[in-house]
């Protein structure tokens, strides 16, 4: 049998709230152990410029952004760890938790920043693109602002591709907005919304067959109408994919309450408790409404405090 590790505090992602998370339960003396999880730094990993978060007046890079909040958690003798959490037990008092190396970690408390993530087409020059960082993104909210004076398609259907398209509406001369069926999925009054808006053209019965570009940079969409089958290359500068998230929660749905969609409920609002106490939520995967870096920053320092409260009210 392998050996077990008792720690205080296991924080389990690698994401803003992840470090921010750390950063606290050091400072408090927590000495916790985190897992960086499948994608080291989250989501913000595939983004290149960050604009929106305070105290960078100049910007910063995602991958730049999660280097310093490491170096931070580092800094306040945080044990990182590359690997990720394959299993847990939450039945009892201690919270076990197996790693991907086999190792078992008993954990007084749990602060669980594991995200979300994008959905996307899975188109071969879509992933070209979001990777290069050329004009492929999943978030109008975060990336939009490169865009401005410039023509945008966004693929969704649901109440959030409705929501980006009106918020990209403001800042590009065009928006044209690809669903795949012959009707909207979102709310009545968010697709009525969009229908209003001047400078979003919606075409319905559309699929995207390839987002077409110099190699670097997209120049375009290359789209097909899937009831008459003609296929149309529609220009634009940015291609956005707002066709959902799914929270990294499966491995907790045993043990956690979940919303119909998988995002973990918090037990209590205004805190970070879960239903399971001494487990605590930060960031996407329990805020399927903000999903910015700044928010789920926040929600760390409160998981952290949350956990520092429950080990002091148990005599730690």
């Amino acid at each position: 049998m392998s050996e077990i590790e008792t720690i205080k505090c296991l924080i389990i992602g690698s994401g803003p709230a992840g470090y921010t998370a750390a950063i606290y339960a050091a400072r408090a003396e927590m000495a916790p152990v985190l897992y960086q999880g499948m994608q080291p730094g989250g989501q913000l990993t595939t983004t290149n410029e960050v604009e929106n978060f305070p105290g960078y007046a100049d910007g910063v890079t995602g991958p730049e952004m999660m280097i310093q909040l490491e170096a931070q958690a580092k800094r306040f003798d945080t044990d990182v760890r590359f690997g990720f959490i394959t299993k847990v037990d939450f039945s009892g008092d201690i919270h076990k938790c197996w790693a991907d190396d086999g190792k078992e970690i008993h954990a007084e408390t749990v602060i669980i920043s594991t995200g979300a993530s994008a959905k996307y087409l899975g188109l071969e020059s879509e992933q070209k693109y979001l990777k290069l960082g050329g004009g492929v993104s999943a978030c109008a909210v975060c990336d939009g602002f490169f865009y401005r004076g410039q023509e945008t398609v966004i693929v969704g259907a649901g109440d959030s591709a409705c929501e980006e398209a009106h918020y990209l509406s403001k800042l590009c001369t065009k928006v044209t907005m690809l669903v795949r069926r012959d009707e909207f999925r979102a709310s009545k009054i968010m697709a009525e919304r969009v229908k209003g808006t001047e400078n979003i053209e919606i075409l319905f019965n559309t699929e995207t067959e390839e987002v077409l570009g110099d190699g670097q940079v997209v120049s375009g969409v290359r789209v097909n109408n899937n009831k008459t089958g003609d296929t149309t290359e529609i220009p634009c500068t940015g291609f956005f994919v707002a066709i959902g998230h799914k929270p990294n929660t499966d491995i907790f749905s045993d043990y956690l309450n979940l919303d119909e969609t998988g995002y973990i409920k918090y037990e209590q609002p205004g805190t970070s408790k879960t239903n399971v106490p001494g487990v605590f939520v930060a960031g996407d995967a329990a805020d399927k409404t903000y999903r910015q870096a700044i928010t789920a920053a926040g929600t760390g320092c409160m998981g952290a405090l949350d956990a520092e409260r429950y080990l002091a009210a148990k005599g730690h």
